[in-house]
């Protein structure tokens, strides 16, 4: 009744069907360890943008990377903008997606050491090897809070640090590589500033990172299990289809070979044996 399944063309559709479905619950697993990833992201954003802010030198010293639990985490600095040894960063977008360049100037503290400042967003020159116009940083003393970000390196980023760029423009924003060019130790990683508060002709501030937004992960994990959970039930469709379909062909045949007629064949009269007599 099944041997059909043996068919060559049956068993490639089950082959394929059986890999099929580990592939598909695989990929919903995929999608919902994204999930679990994103949630679990929002949350370490959030709770790092509550705390209160502490000295940026409780948190990272020269040559410290820091670590992810402290990404986005409020820190405080005090000491004076060194605007000589300003830089921007190439290729950066604004909150409209706008492409242009942040401004990272340094601040060097009390004790001598630099942190690193992004002080925000401006637009790029119309000749882009030209530096942009960017509002000067606040003279004198200054205290600033900011969000905590590792260095950049092209692995993490996936930016490309290109060499030969115009005078103070850089790809990255790198601890390491200001070091060299400042002179001084620079603590490693780099500020975000919130405060103080923009005033007129400042560098457009950095957003605050999305901490709301879950995406689609969970509903695709789910869409994947779905099909996975398909697969089986379609096959087990078609294989009643295809025996349904060759039992009808099968009865179809022996009706044909039986040389019974059918309903529309009208059959021939029956003739007496012998003609009737006739009369004397």
């Amino acid at each position: 009744m099944y041997r059909f399944l043996l068919s060559r063309q049956w068993v490639v559709l089950t082959l394929v069907a059986l890999a099929l479905v580990p592939a598909m619950v695989q990929l919903g697993f995929w999608q919902f360890h994204r999930h679990e990833r994103r949630v679990e992201q929002n949350t370490l954003i959030a709770d790092n943008l509550r705390a209160a802010p502490v000295p940026v030198t409780d948190l990272t010293s020269p040559g410290h990377t820091v670590p992810r639990a402290e990404f986005w985490r409020r820190v405080t600095a005090t000491g004076t903008f060194d605007s000589g040894h300003e830089v921007v960063v190439r290729r950066r977008t604004n909150a409209e997606d706008r492409v242009g360049m942040h401004v990272l100037t340094p601040l060097v503290l009390t004790d001598g050491r630099v942190v690193l400042v992004n002080r925000g967003w401006v637009p790029a020159a119309s000749n882009q090897k030209d530096y942009p116009e960017v509002p000067p940083a606040p003279k004198g003393r200054v205290t600033v809070t900011g969000r905590l970000l590792a260095d950049e390196t092209t692995g993490s980023s996936g930016i490309k640090d290109l060499r030969g760029l115009p005078p103070r423009q850089v790809m990255l924003i790198n601890s390491e590589q200001q070091a060299k060019l400042i002179g001084r130790p620079v603590l490693g990683g780099y500020l975000e500033l919130t405060e103080p508060a923009p005033s007129g002709g400042s560098p457009e501030p950095i957003a605050e990172p999305d901490h709301d937004s879950i995406g689609a992960h969970m509903a695709y994990a789910v869409q994947w299990w779905l099909f996975a959970a398909g697969v089986p039930i379609g096959w087990v469709v078609l294989v009643r289809r295809e025996k349904r379909d060759r039992e009808a062909a099968r009865a179809a045949e022996s009706a044909a070979g039986s040389g019974a007629p059918s309903a529309e064949e009208p059959t021939a009269p029956t003739t007496t044996a012998a003609a009737a007599p006739g009369r004397g």
